[in-house]
């Protein structure tokens, strides 16, 4: 049974202008180090680092939860597989919150243009 549906959109470009304002300081703070790794190993990294913060927000949005919850950007990670799917690790008070609507599954969406990244997430619960 469907849980939770959610859906963001960044521009590239606010990807850019955080890492030259902020530099490692603003990815440091949002991505963990194995997606900052992933991305900077990539041509297209700005674009990567799109797509996993829409990610990230599409996951809170699907949760319902946004921000208010004291849950952090890093307890949401997301990580592709050998193939190339991505996935979402949850982790800390994301994670304690996602079983308590009893998320079984999350299922990920990810895209990219030049200019904007994008993510839906569909979360699955256990009955």
């Amino acid at each position: 049974m469907i849980v939770g549906i959610g859906i963001d959109l960044v521009e590239v470009s606010r990807i850019d202008k955080a890492l030259s304002r902020w530099g490692d300081k603003f990815e440091s703070r949002i991505f963990t180090e194995r997606e900052m790794n992933y991305c900077n190993s990539k041509k297209d990294r700005s674009q990567r680092l799109a797509c996993r913060f829409a990610a990230k927000e599409a996951l809170l949005k699907a949760l319902g939860i946004g921000w208010r919850y004291g849950t952090n950007w890093k307890e949401i990670e997301v990580i592709n597989n050998e193939l190339g799917k991505p996935s979402i690790l949850l982790s800390g008070k994301t994670e304690e919150f996602s079983k308590q609507l009893n998320v079984k599954d999350i299922l990920l969406s990810i895209t990219s243009t030049e200019n904007y990244g994008a993510a839906q997430v569909i979360l699955v619960s256990k009955k």
